[in-house]
């Protein structure tokens, strides 16, 4: 004998070579696995980019901070000016303007949250309105802290400032009621992390200085993702309702657990912040800090969307391509039915296509019906195609059932979050000690066992 039919008697009756073929065949199918991979990210950045240009114009995430109250006043500081006369240097004070910032001691904020989705095309965003009413309580600013004269401090020059992430989304006109007396306020560009409104009429002197100054206000803003409150009272309380069924509670601080509640029609939150709890007081002189990373609320959480897990069932593409062909192969030798190679290839293309159709069909519909379709069309395909390779019902079904099986489990494991790993595991264990005990009977070197 020849070694050209040596090696091609190898080839066709030996098990180990029939492995090699089937191994460098799924190592192939990665290649055409590995462009799907890439579509669904592709696919899943168009719909971020969709949805971030929806937000923007809508309103993007919220952060409120106010109402603060801004007081101005003067430091001295010491020039010298070189006098021609005399030849000499003369020591002078300059007035220096600076701006103090004292937060209320009390802060209430009742925020009621909308949402609604917004549509483009095949894609799809959630967005929300908030009315935040926000009630409390100043008390008589005190600079003792810098040791500031009575003279030099501009009572007059007084205003209310607030901070807002997003002016765009603002749909009314903020002002503040002091002691029952209105003040508007208007935008103030000078802020790098936020954007400023400031009262546009100076505060009257004598209340500021002989009491407390009650104040209530109303911000009504269209925003997306977050929304977020800094706690700046010495104490805090923010109570929030909304519509929304999927809160995620972030920030530096947590709600309380007995004021919070979340069901399908919506979530109630409570949160109460101390002014011990923060790492800040309650005033600041000459500039006021970025107090972002204080702020605590709600993310309005989309549940895990189509992409992510389209995304995350192509991550098993390997695994199932590398069973499903596995079974094919284990039928091959126990029952001696030639399955050429190419036959192999079409049934790992198949077995991609899947994955293609998963992503398109759940761009139109939800992920259940793209996933019971595409699973169905690819598992009725390859039962029928395996029918007229084996020419055996048991093995048809035996393919039919292990198909069924595989991506039954798949879908399980996608819709679990917090379990996912635990039933995968225990899944592939069973997988595992399947194949271990049908295979227990071959004899590797070639022979059934009888």
């Amino acid at each position: 004998m020849t070694l050209q039919k040596r090696i091609g008697n190898w080839l066709k009756n030996s098990i180990s070579a029939k492995m090699i073929t089937v191994g460098f065949l799924i190592l192939i199918l990665l290649v055409p696995l590995g462009f799907v991979d890439d579509l669904i990210r592709e696919r899943g950045h168009r719909q971020q980019e969709v949805i971030s240009e929806i937000n923007s114009k809508w309103g993007e995430e919220v952060i409120i901070n106010g109402p603060i109250l801004k007081v101005p006043y003067h430091q001295y500081v010491e020039e010298k000016v070189f006098d021609e006369k005399t030849k000499t240097f003369l020591k002078t004070e300059k007035a220096v303007r600076h701006e103090a910032y004292f937060f209320p001691d009390e802060l209430h904020i009742n925020s009621n949250v909308t949402t609604q989705p917004l549509e483009r095309g095949i894609y799809k965003s959630v967005v929300y309105t908030s009315n935040s009413e926000l009630k409390g309580t100043f008390s008589n600013p005190s600079f003792k802290e810098m040791e500031v004269g009575e003279e030099d401090i501009l009572w007059d020059k007084a205003t209310i400032v607030y901070q807002v992430s997003n002016l765009k989304g603002i749909r009314n006109t903020v002002a503040i009621n002091l002691n029952n007396q209105r003040y508007d306020l208007k935008p103030k560009f000078d802020n790098a992390y936020m954007n400023t409104l400031e009262s546009d009429f100076i505060l009257d002197l004598e209340e500021i200085q002989n009491s407390t100054l009650d104040f209530e206000s109303n911000i009504t803003i269209n925003g997306s993702n977050r929304l977020q409150y800094v706690p700046i009272g010495k104490e805090t309380i923010v109570a929030m309702k909304s519509n929304w069924h999927s809160p995620s509670f972030n920030g530096n601080f947590l709600p309380d657990t007995e004021g919070k509640k979340i069901s399908k029609n919506g979530f109630e939150a409570r949160w109460k912040v101390l002014e011990t709890n923060r790492r800040f007081g309650q005033s600041f002189f000459d500039h006021l800090p970025d107090l972002t990373e204080f702020a605590f609320g709600t993310e309005f959480l989309v549940p895990v969307d189509d992409y992510q897990k389209t995304s995350r069932t192509s991550k098993y593409g390997f695994m199932i391509i590398g069973l499903t062909l596995l079974v094919f192969l284990l039928i091959q030798i126990s029952s001696k039915i030639s399955i050429h190679p190419f036959q192999y290839l079409m049934i790992g293309l198949a077995l991609v296509l899947f994955y293609t159709l998963l992503i398109s069909i759940s761009e139109h519909k939800n992920y259940l019906f793209a996933y019971v379709v595409s699973g169905g069309a690819i598992v009725s395909l390859i039962t029928i195609y395996s029918r007229s390779i084996l020419k055996n019902r048991k093995f048809t079904l035996l393919v039919l059932g292990s198909m069924l099986g595989l991506y039954s489990f798949i879908f399980v494991i996608i819709q679990l979050e917090d379990y996912a790993l635990l039933v995968g595991s225990i899944g592939l264990f069973v997988i595992l000690a399947t194949i271990m005990y049908t295979s227990r009977k071959i004899d590797w070197s070639g022979q059934l066992e009888d």
